[in-house]
């Protein structure tokens, strides 16, 4: 048997967190079994369906690396199949027209809650004569559900499920306006698609009997299901957007790489021993539903950005040059070929102290800034008294210096401290200041080195002549 899985969202939003971790989980289940992973947009519901939700979905999960096959399949376009599928039902004696009122089913719904029992439907047109049907009443069609038994899951993730089939009314498969409902819709589809093994949240468990019904009814086999507990804050509490219940688009423009992301919500609610850093690659090799938890899985943008920090250490620096230009020019600042150049040599000296491409794209500015730079207090103080009178001095000998390399300009700088009896630290103070318009930066010779000869000449006389912009808040 090849497995096939799918990620079925319904376009009404962005792709939120853990609709990303439904997806994953059904991409590496495939991936695993070496099986098929497809996509179905649930659009059914036209008032809140929206191509920019489409759009959104789509662009968040090919961000995040989760590829499918084929074409996504539309659920509304395939309206004419699932009444089909219905009206097979009623030919066989399966499922029947109900002509219930709108008034009879509020007040059957009255009586039970007065004498305590659920709302539910009570089978009064189960095996009525269709002739007794009162004129003017569009009819919609039930499932003649089974009212004796039990209905039993053997889910991959909860174990073995059951319920009393008399807990379970004849649910509507059509509408009055002939419209199907999403349970006959959902079951149509993943039949049609081949899906194999249902993985979804567990707030679907209970759909699950009811469509597990259906799929006997029509006489196809049921998939396995596997219900996956939901995602919780770090609070326990469910998870809201205080939590970080935000779309993958929102993590993007958090500065998350999404290889991070991928690591992190797999991580999830599943784990294979201790590992806690993997690849894709990896994870696809070991995932199986067995590794899957009961327990809602936490999430904690903390532990997350802690990781994202990793990936980005354990980047090549190439990699990082393109993302950190984007979002460099996002903010304004235009971004020449030097200043690309130098962005991939001083590169391995940013990525070590970035948790997010935000803090990287913050804290390369300066290397693509033109002169005047924005200076911030602290850097403003560092340049001027002691430290500008050291800053002139060692201008002066630099203008000598004929190797251009980090370890050249260091021992300039030592002789010059030893030469003033000053801590090294004194002296490159006031370089970091001038060259980056703050006084935290990588490695002051590694700048300079980056930069080259011309340009530190050129920022240090800005800085000894005090032609600097007052840097804005935040920057």
């Amino acid at each position: 048997m090849t497995v096939v899985t799918r990620f079925a969202p319904s376009p009404t939003g962005f792709l939120h967190i853990g609709g990303a971790r439904t997806a994953l989980f059904n991409w590496l289940f495939a991936r695993h079994h070496g099986g098929r992973f497809l996509l179905r947009i649930e659009d059914t519901d036209r008032a809140r369906s929206t191509p920019e939700a489409v759009a959104a979905i789509l662009d968040g999960l090919a961000w995040m690396g989760i590829d499918w096959e084929g074409e996504p399949v539309y659920q509304f376009a395939r309206a004419a199949r699932h009444v089909e599928a219905a009206l097979s039902l009623v030919e066989k004696g399966l499922a029947y027209r109900c002509y219930c009122t709108a008034d009879e089913l509020t007040a059957m719904r009255e009586d039970l809650k007065a004498r305590g029992l659920p709302p539910r439907y009570d089978g009064r047109w189960r095996d009525r004569d269709p002739a007794d049907a009162p004129v003017g009443v569009a009819p919609v069609i039930r499932l003649k559900a089974p009212q004796s038994g039990e209905t039993v899951i053997d889910d991959l993730v909860q174990g073995t499920v059951t319920v009393a089939n008399s807990q379970l009314d004849d649910m509507i498969l059509l509408r009055s306006d002939g419209t199907p409902t999403y349970m006959l819709s959902v079951v149509v589809d993943d039949h049609d698609m081949g899906i194999t093994h249902v993985i979804r949240g567990d707030d679907h468990l209970t759909n699950a009997f009811r469509q597990t019904q259906l799929y006997r009814a029509l006489g196809w086999e049921v998939p396995r299901f596997a219900h996956i507990p939901l995602i919780h804050g770090p609070d326990g509490a469910k998870l809201s957007k205080r939590h970080g219940a935000l779309g993958a688009d929102a993590y993007r423009d958090m500065g998350f790489l999404p290889e991070a992301l991928r690591n992190y919500l797999t991580r999830l609610g599943w784990a294979h021993g201790d590992a806690e850093i993997f690849s894709s690659d990896q994870a696809a090799e070991w995932f199986t539903l067995d590794g899957v938890g009961r327990s809602p899985a936490r999430f904690d943008l903390q532990k997350l950005t802690a990781l994202n920090a990793h990936y980005i250490r354990e980047a090549t620096p190439a990699t990082l040059v393109a993302p950190t230009v984007a979002r460099l020019e996002s903010t304004g600042l235009s971004v020449d070929t030097q200043g690309q150049r130098r962005l991939a040599l001083g590169m391995a000296g940013l990525r070590d102290r970035a948790k997010t491409l935000v803090e990287l794209a913050q804290s390369a500015a300066f290397y693509v800034r033109s002169i005047p730079l924005p200076y911030d207090a602290k850097a403003r103080a560092a340049v001027t008294g002691d430290g500008g009178a050291l800053l002139a001095e060692l201008r002066a000998a630099l203008a000598g210096v004929e190797t251009w390399t980090r370890d050249a300009l260091e021992a300039l700088a030592r002789t010059q401290s030893e030469s003033r009896s000053v801590k090294l630290g004194q002296i490159a103070q006031p370089i970091r200041a001038a060259l980056t318009g703050s006084t935290v930066s990588p490695p002051v010779f590694e700048v300079m080195e980056v930069l080259g000869q011309t340009e530190t000449l050129a920022r240090l006389d800005a800085a000894l002549a005090g032609r600097w912009q007052e840097a804005a808040t935040g920057q």
